[in-house]
């Protein structure tokens, strides 16, 4: 069934699966087409900070692919307004705001919703400042095991996506995949930490040996007379 556009509705991929941080009417889990999850996005302020920037996910166009994650409905001019400067305040490092199809399972020919917000951002790194772009499974999972900002670690972050996805019943094999091998970051860092031994040093005792007293010798007294 199709609804027109009388309302607001937004959808979440990222941490507004688990944390949409406004007042809602309505939750729909669902999908958009043609477009991907993607760790490409530089976080500086939430999780992470200037010089150790968290990455956080963002959508990439990929046709034929499907970005499962959920849709929010709000209603009311007001709660309407003071919700999308919520969004705008939170989601500052996207700089694109695009309106999508939104599709619920077993509604894949017809969308269920048209007009639904999406926040994403520019893949250049010349046209948004927080695009950092893709890279190694590897660089990323210590990037995301190691950054941290005001609001918590980046690997809260890709967790928390992870269980949410597992949640609605659709779970994404790149999170998982990512998710994976920041464990194994993890693993190695809480390794590198076992105290090391330092080197045998002798111990002083506490209680020092009485000293041996040397008799002093009489003094010698000259008669000056």
């Amino acid at each position: 069934m199709q609804e027109e556009r009388m309302v607001l509705w937004v959808f979440g991929y990222g941490s507004i699966v688990w944390n949409p941080g406004f007042d809602f009417d309505e939750k729909i889990i669902g999908y958009i087409k043609d477009y991907r999850r993607v760790f490409d996005l530089a976080c500086i302020d939430h999780r992470g900070t200037p010089e150790n920037p968290a990455r956080t996910c963002t959508l990439e166009a990929k046709e034929g692919a499907v970005c499962w994650g959920a849709a929010y409905c709000v209603r009311g001019i007001e709660r309407e307004k003071a919700a999308m400067q919520y969004l705008e305040r939170r989601e500052c490092e996207y700089d694109l705001k695009s309106y999508v199809d939104f599709y619920k399972e077993g509604y894949d020919l017809k969308p269920t919703l048209t007009g639904v917000v999406v926040f994403t951002s520019t893949n250049n790194k010349e046209s948004n400042k927080y695009y950092i772009g893709p890279a190694p499974l590897e660089e990323m999972a210590r990037q995301i095991a190691t950054a941290n900002g005001p609001c918590g670690n980046n690997r809260d972050y890709l967790f928390l996506l992870e269980k949410a996805m597992f949640d609605i019943g659709h779970e994404d094999d790149h999170v998982i995949e990512l998710a994976n091998e920041v464990r194994k970051v993890l693993g190695r860092l809480k390794e590198k930490k076992i105290t090391v031994v330092p080197p045998h040093i002798p111990l002083i005792p506490l209680v020092q040996p009485l000293m041996q007293l040397v008799p002093l010798p009489e003094t010698t007294i000259v008669d000056s007379r």
